[in-house]
């Protein structure tokens, strides 16, 4: 199993409408991806200095198939989102 976990960190000029626009093209993902076997994904709810605004955590059965969802259209047009929206986004991918 592959865990793929992303961080971003939004613009000062982010609205909530904007976010829930990311949210509603998230959670589309699952339907449209056979490749994902979990994805969850919500906005901070802490706040603090060191916290960044919204994260996702996605659940992949091997290398291979998380490299499939992220060339999927579906994925790339939300990807284009998430870009325009952040100011910084990180990711870590790791096994379990």
């Amino acid at each position: 199993m592959l865990k793929h976990v992303v961080f971003m960190k939004f613009k000062d000029d982010v609205t909530d409408t904007k976010i829930a626009a990311l949210e509603q093209g998230l959670a589309g993902l699952p339907g449209k991806i056979a490749e994902i076997r979990g994805f969850q994904f919500g906005r901070d709810v802490i706040h603090s200095e060191r916290s960044y605004d919204f994260a996702l955590v996605g659940d992949f059965d091997d290398l291979e198939a998380m490299q499939r969802y992220q060339v999927n259209p579906a994925h790339v047009a939300v990807v284009a989102l998430v870009r325009s929206l952040s100011s910084s986004v990180l990711a870590v991918d790791f096994e379990c």
